[in-house]
C-alpha cells in the first residue's frame, strides 16, 4: 500500500502534541490547552462519521470508556466531518467523549497523520498529562484494535 501525505513528518513517542483549537459536536469551541497538565488523553484520527470501521472503533471506545474515566483518560476522536456529522454520530451511537470537527485537516496535518491511498488515516495517539506522546498505533482497517493498544499504552502511566 502506498503512502502519501506528511508520513515523513508524522509526530512520534516522545513529541510534544502541537496547541488546537477545534470545534466539538456541540459546536463549543475546544482548547487542547485547556486539559494539558491535568489529564493524560487518547487522541485518536479517523477517517469518517458513520462508515463500518469508524463505527466500530468509536463503539469500542464508548464500550470501554468507563475503563479509560477510572484512569483519569480523556478521550477524543477527530476527523474532517462537520459538527453536525459528529452530532448526529454521537447521538446514534450513544458516543460519551468529544468528537473534534477538522474540516480543513489543519490539525491532521500538524499530527503528521498519513494517508492511505485516498482514504484519511486511522492513527491513535496516547499522551500524558504533560502532552507528551507516549504511544501511537497506526492501523487503518482495524479501528476497534485502537481501543487495546490505547487501554495497554495507559498502563505505562
Amino acid at each position: 500500500m502506498f503512502l502519501f501525505g506528511n508520513a515523513h513528518s508524522q509526530l512520534k513517542v516522545g513529541d510534544k502534541i502541537p496547541s488546537f483549537q477545534l470545534k466539538d459536536q456541540d459546536g463549543q469551541l475546544f482548547d487542547i490547552n485547556s486539559v494539558l497538565g491535568k489529564q493524560p488523553l487518547v487522541i485518536y484520527f479517523y477517517p469518517k462519521d458513520e462508515t463500518r470501521g469508524c463505527t466500530a472503533e468509536a463503539c469500542s471506545f464508548r464500550d470501554n470508556y468507563e475503563q479509560f474515566t477510572a484512569k483519569g483518560v480523556k478521550v477524543i476522536g477527530i476527523s474532517s466531518d462537520g459538527v453536525t456529522s459528529h452530532k448526529n454520530f454521537a447521538t446514534h451511537h450513544k458516543l460519551p467523549f468529544t468528537l473534534l470537527s477538522d474540516t480543513s485537516n489543519t490539525v491532521r496535518k500538524q499530527f503528521g497523520v498519513p494517508r492511505k491511498m485516498f482514504i484519511p488515516g486511522r492513527v491513535t495517539y496516547i499522551v500524558n498529562k504533560e502532552g507528551v506522546i507516549i504511544h501511537t498505533f497506526n492501523n487503518l482497517m482495524d479501528g476497534e484494535k485502537h481501543v487495546a493498544e490505547a487501554l495497554t499504552a495507559l498502563e505505562k502511566l
